[in-house]
C-alpha cells in the first residue's frame, strides 16, 4: 500500500492488536480500540495500572497489527514495528476517549464537549499509548489481480 493507503486503512480499521513484551520476556498481544492522532500515529488509552502500561514502561518496543478481509483476495493489513510512548496529560487522554466514542460507540461529535466534561475523572486514571513506527509493512491481496 502507498503511505496514503496505509493511513486511510489505519483510520478505518476496527481493532489494533498491540504486542508488547510481558514480564517473562514473551510477546503479550492484546486487541485495542484506537484512533489516529494528527500525525497519523495510532493512539489508545488504558488503565494506568494495566499490564500493557507496565510492559511498555519496562520495554517500549512493540509491534501493532491491523487487518481486514474474510476471503483471501480481500485480505489487507498493516504491521507497525517500533515503540510505544505513554502520556498522562488528561486533556490528551480525553481527546482519545472522545474520538474512540465517536468512532466505535456512535457518539455524535456534537456531544464531545459534554462527554469530555463527564469523563474527566475517569481519564485521570488512564494512560495514553502512542505507537511510534520505525517500520511499516502492508499488504493488499486485492491488488494481486487474481494471482494467488
Amino acid at each position: 500500500m502507498s503511505p496514503e493507503e496505509v493511513r486511510d486503512f489505519l483510520a478505518s480499521g476496527r481493532e489494533l492488536v498491540l504486542v508488547t513484551y510481558g514480564p517473562d520476556g514473551l510477546p503479550d498481544p492484546v486487541p485495542m480500540w484506537y484512533v489516529l492522532d494528527a500525525e497519523g500515529a495510532p493512539v489508545m488509552r488504558t488503565y494506568r495500572k494495566s499490564q500493557k502500561v507496565a510492559n511498555v514502561r519496562r520495554d517500549p518496543r512493540c509491534a501493532a497489527l491491523v487487518t481486514s478481509g474474510d476471503r483471501y483476495d480481500e485480505l489487507r493489513g498493516v504491521q507497525l514495528t517500533g515503540r510505544v510512548e505513554t502520556f498522562e496529560d488528561v486533556d490528551a487522554i480525553l481527546d482519545v476517549l472522545a474520538a474512540v466514542a465517536v468512532k466505535y460507540q456512535g457518539a455524535s461529535p456534537d456531544d464531545v464537549p459534554a462527554f469530555r466534561a463527564g469523563m474527566r475523572e475517569y481519564a485521570a486514571k488512564q494512560t495514553g499509548l502512542r505507537v511510534v513506527a520505525d517500520r511499516v509493512a502492508s499488504w493488499d491481496h486485492g491488488k494481486l489481480g487474481g494471482r494467488y
